[in-house]
């Protein structure tokens, strides 16, 4: 059995920090969220759904020049919200964080790839993240615990008949020649570097993230130490007419609360404190898209726009063997962390599923099954 780290977020990275600026009520309800990585560290990002929207991702292919990110930003508003992005290269700009183009300290340009949510029907039209999103969301990033739910990019978040949000998790992965056990207790017999995992998801699907007959979420079984909540799950079908529980009536169905317009796309990223290269990180990154197929139903649609970009940090090697085997060691080492990723992720979204609260019309998790809570 796997544990979790310290915060169960994906701050348990050494070298991350997370920030969220929303706007809700008044017409709006979206946001921005970061994960930065001021000292950069190596990126690959994979997409599945048939409606992305992205920026820099073609500067992450492993034939590129490029090799080090120094942020990744996650935003509401469709197209529109990739302008946040700006505010978080303005962020890092002003601090000398990015790629060196010049003589000078200050003579850089960070590299801040991005993805979006499509959460437009959620607010006013023309209530959407700009650059000061960005901005915002890196002025109060930090290590350490992350907020979850209705937060950040996940302010106007949908995922099948429920709210959606913002959700972390961590996992530690022993080495690849681990003993029973050494994950619990957090002791290395083999000498390898424990390494760490985390996962943030903005869980904004076309897929139901639950089995609205029973109200257990898809991928209940991969929880850790109770983070989910540690009780029983209902095993009731669910009322999901609107967002107050359910008692005033109104649209049942996948788009409840009468709104046709489907809100998809789950985004987000994985991270490693392990040495990647660019090809490693992103099959990291295709490993976590699984959590997200096993996480909601269907998945990869072609009206979501499903995107996971991998971090690693390099602050562990992963093991070089000797001989004519030598590269299958580092090949089983980057297996558990694929593994370990696609969990994470799923684990990550039943969090901002279970984090988020309701709005008009449209319930949350904790409106239709309260007694989870």
């Amino acid at each position: 059995m796997s544990m979790t780290g310290a915060e169960n977020a994906i701050t348990d990275v050494t070298g991350l920090s997370v920030g969220h600026h929303e706007r809700v009520g008044s017409g709006w309800a979206t946001g921005s969220t970061v994960v930065l990585v001021p000292d950069g560290a190596v990126c690959g990002v994979d997409g599945r759904g048939g409606a992305p929207g992205t920026r820099e991702t073609d500067l992450l292919a492993p034939q590129n020049l490029v090799q080090q990110v120094h942020g990744i930003c996650l935003s509401g508003g469709s197209a529109y919200g990739l302008a946040a992005a700006d505010g978080v290269m303005r962020w890092l700009g002003e601090r000398a964080y990015g790629f060196a183009v010049g003589a000078q300290p200050h003579e850089v340009v960070p590299i801040v790839p991005a993805a979006v949510v499509f959460d437009l029907p959620r607010s006013d039209w023309g209530n959407r993240p700009d650059a000061e999103f960005g901005y915002r969301a890196c002025q109060g990033a930090a290590p350490g615990p992350v907020a979850q739910g209705c937060v950040g990019a996940g302010a106007g978040a949908k995922v099948g008949s429920l709210k959606g949000g913002v959700g972390t998790a961590s996992a530690i992965v022993p080495g690849p020649g681990a003993q029973t056990g050494e994950a619990q207790t957090g002791e290395a017999q083999t000498g390898e570097p424990r390494l760490t995992v985390g996962a943030l998801a903005v869980v904004n699907a076309l897929g139901e993230a639950v089995d609205t007959a029973t109200g257990r979420p898809w991928t209940a079984e991969c929880e850790l130490a109770g983070e989910f909540g540690g009780g029983a799950w209902p095993s009731r079908e669910g009322d999901l007419s609107s967002g107050d529980g359910g008692h005033s009536g109104g649209h049942s169905g996948s788009h409840a609360g009468g709104d046709s317009r489907p809100l998809n796309t789950t985004i987000g990223v994985v991270a490693t404190d392990a040495a990647l290269t660019k090809a490693e990180c992103q099959r990291l990154a295709m490993s976590a898209q699984d959590g997200i197929a096993r996480a909601v139903r269907p998945a990869h649609s072609m009206f979501d726009g499903d995107t996971v970009f991998a971090l690693g940090t390099g602050a562990h090697e992963l093991p070089e063997g000797s001989g004519p085997f030598g590269s299958a060691a580092r090949a089983a080492a980057l297996d558990q962390l694929c593994a370990a990723a696609a969990t994470c992720f799923s684990r990550a979204m039943v969090h901002g599923l279970l984090r988020a609260e309701g709005t008009a019309g449209l319930p949350a998790y904790r409106d239709v099954w309260p007694e989870v809570y």
